[in-house]
């Protein structure tokens, strides 16, 4: 488990805005990236019938969709222990393989920072 208060400001900021996607829309899961030039891409779960995609997935693709060249950081809330292979891999498409993902839990701890790589 990692103290929260011991990241910095701006990995505190996407962890929060990924907590509060998450608990305003009432999804699985909430995530936030960061990009090159310090915008932040806020995003939940995404669950439709035809369209079924992961809360990074999603921020991610806000990221690109806005001109994002790179991403700095992501993190992710959700119950799970992990971010997932798909999410990482998301992530490291953009960001490239050294890009930290923090994964906190629904009380905003974060639990592991793992790389997208």
């Amino acid at each position: 488990m990692t103290d929260s208060s011991a990241l910095d400001a701006e990995d505190r900021k996407i962890v929060t805005l990924a907590r509060s996607a998450r608990a305003r829309n009432g999804v699985p899961e909430g995530a936030a990236v960061r990009d090159e030039t310090g915008r932040t891409y806020v995003a939940g779960t995404v669950a439709l019938d035809s369209l079924k995609l992961s809360a990074l997935q999603t921020a991610v693709a806000m990221a690109v969709a806005s001109g994002a060249k790179s991403l700095e950081a992501a993190a992710v809330v959700t119950e799970a222990e992990t971010a997932s292979d798909e999410d990482r891999a998301v992530v490291r498409d953009l960001g490239g393989a050294q890009t930290p993902v923090l994964v906190a839990g629904p009380d905003g701890t974060v639990r592991t920072t793992v790389t997208a790589g």
